[in-house]
């Protein structure tokens, strides 16, 4: 019986996660070899937007888009498409900014919790996105589920919204990893392989990936 004072758990459908994809970032090594990570065309499209088309094509409630260097470009990058955006003014200080920004958007506030996911990982899929988000439906979106690649932490994340005040005091160029560590609650380990690690942060890694620059 459930006392009135208690309501019931929520069913795993009924559990919001929203996406929160970081795409802020200044992709120094990759200007380096002429173009921006982000702008590089993958499958005929910015690599961009086809991460943000991945994160729409997956079981998520909504997706939020983070920029920050060369805005103007991203966002026309990604016109059209059925997301959020969210501004980190910051964004050269790191990724904590693009953190807060992300969990600070209205998609993120309404959710039980968000996926965090980096635009320069073009080995994940939307299955893999719900996967993770499945999985933390299932526990009652009260923990934290984390992509490893061969046992090793990875990315995306998912976690739940009570650990939202903790990102806010965030600063400078971490992520969540301390917080997860710190947070006491169960974590979740989801292998996807090499899929997880694997980023283009070079003109050489865009090229092994299958991107191009245009010029």
């Amino acid at each position: 019986m459930t006392h009135p004072d208690h309501p019931p758990p929520m069913e795993a459908s009924q559990i919001a996660v929203a996406i929160v994809l970081l795409a802020a970032g200044r992709s120094r090594r990759a200007l380096a070899g002429g173009g921006h990570k982000l702008l590089a065309v993958f499958d005929g499209v910015p690599l961009v937007r086809r991460s943000a088309c991945i994160a729409t094509r997956s079981q998520a409630s909504s997706t939020v888009v983070v920029t920050g260097d060369r805005k103007a470009e991203i966002e026309m990058a990604l016109k059209g498409l059925d997301i959020g955006l969210a501004h980190n003014p910051d964004y050269s200080f790191g990724m904590a900014g693009s953190l807060i920004a992300g969990i600070s958007a209205a998609q993120a506030r309404q959710s039980d919790g968000v996926l965090v996911m980096l635009a320069d990982m073009p080995a994940i899929t939307s299955h893999h996105l719900d996967v993770l988000i499945s999985c933390f439906q299932q526990e009652g979106g009260k923990v934290i589920v984390r992509a490893t690649s061969g046992g090793l932490p990875g990315n995306p994340v998912v976690l739940p919204s009570r650990l939202y005040e903790s990102i806010r005091l965030l600063r400078g160029d971490v992520g969540a990893r301390k917080i997860i560590q710190v947070s006491g609650l169960k974590i979740i380990d989801i292998e996807l392989g090499n899929a997880a690690r694997l980023d283009v942060d070079t003109p050489e890694a865009v090229a092994a990936a299958g991107g191009t620059f245009n010029g």
